[in-house]
């Protein structure tokens, strides 16, 4: 199944469960905004296409639980769930770049059940798409990828990340059913453990050798030669910098200095032509996301924390950003990629 869809029956959204993997794969059910926004904070939906697939369906959600009977009122109530859903995580661009989407697709609107039409057609469409962007990503990025490979990647940027197939773990898997024999290092990815949690889960669904890791292991690893190449998804794009999970800046030191090549796969939805490193806001966990694992304490109750979801690691630790329309090296403007 899909990670995340919409249930044209009931009206409602429906994803996998993120937070409870490996142990139990469960299917939620989102029968309003309040519920889905809460499942994109929770990191119940997670990843950047995955976040976009969602945006596009919580405004679904919001066209569909609307009663408003005039078609102002109507496009009044999708402009305040536009923000309410961009809020829940600022510096994931696919969110906004898919809901923003959405309300311009209704400028052709005459009337209210157009509206309501052309508002699930267009989320629809979003997921859809999502699955052929991957596959094209796939296919462009296979061919940076050897027969023997072992390829390192941070946090998750597979199927769960996205609607399905994956952007850095899509790589992968096209490279794999291209007939290559493909090795991974999955790093944990603290604090949360996406890595470990879903990355080596997802693998091992599909048979593919993976070894888990410990974030700070990452330098022993390429030190020794264990690793042939690195490849990551990301968050937001901008024309200094790539926004990804925290900790993939310090990979794409260790790997420059060991002459590893350092990969970023990503949809061009990711880019944001008119952003810079210090234009954008980062976002801030809850510190009990390091005080605990779990339910488990691991660290003084009171003890003050710094959680930043996401760092940025600048283009010219960059080998290739690889997307759909194919591959680009830096130095390169965003503008001649989008255009």
């Amino acid at each position: 199944m899909r990670t995340i869809d919409w249930n044209d029956e009931s009206k409602s959204v429906v994803m996998i469960d993120q937070t409870l993997l490996p142990v139990e794969l469960n299917v939620i059910e989102c029968k309003n905004l309040a519920s889905l926004c809460e499942a994109i904070r929770s990191l119940r939906v997670r990843g950047a296409p995955a976040l976009a697939a969602a945006g596009g369906f919580g405004m679904a959600l919001a066209v569909t639980l609307s009663s408003a009977d005039t078609m102002e009122k109507l496009l009044n109530d999708l402009k305040v769930a536009a923000s309410t859903l961009i809020a829940t995580r600022p510096t994931a661009v696919n969110l906004a770049w898919a809901v923003k989407r959405v309300l311009k697709a209704t400028e052709d609107s005459y009337d209210l059940e157009s509206i309501k039409d052309i508002v699930i057609f267009e989320a629809i469409r979003i997921a859809d798409e999502d699955v052929e962007i991957n596959k094209a990503i796939g296919k462009y990025g296979q061919k940076l990828l050897d027969d023997g490979d072992t390829v390192m990647t941070h946090c998750n940027a597979g199927r769960m990340a996205c609607v399905d197939w994956g952007t850095a773990l899509g790589v992968i898997r096209s490279a794999v059913e291209k007939g290559k024999e493909i090795n991974v290092i999955a790093c944990e990815t603290r604090p949360l453990n996406q890595g470990g949690r879903i990355t080596t889960w997802e693998l091992m669904q599909d048979n593919i050798p993976v070894k888990l890791i410990t974030d700070s292991m990452s330098g022993h690893v390429m030190r020794h030669g264990m690793v042939d190449k690195m490849i990551v998804g990301a968050d937001r794009i901008t024309q200094d910098v790539v926004f990804n999970k925290i900790g993939t800046y310090t990979h794409s030191i260790v790997a420059r200095e060991h002459e590893i090549p350092f990969y970023v796969a990503a949809p061009v939805s990711t880019f944001d032509p008119n952003g810079w490193e210090d234009t954008v806001t980062i976002e801030q966990r809850d510190a009990d996301e390091l005080r605990y694992i779990g339910d488990v304490q691991i660290a003084p109750k009171n003890v003050d924390v710094y959680n930043p979801a996401f760092d940025a690691t600048p283009m010219e630790n960059i080998t290739a950003l690889i997307t759909e329309k194919g591959i680009f090296e830096p130095p390169v403007l965003i503008d001649e990629i989008l255009a």
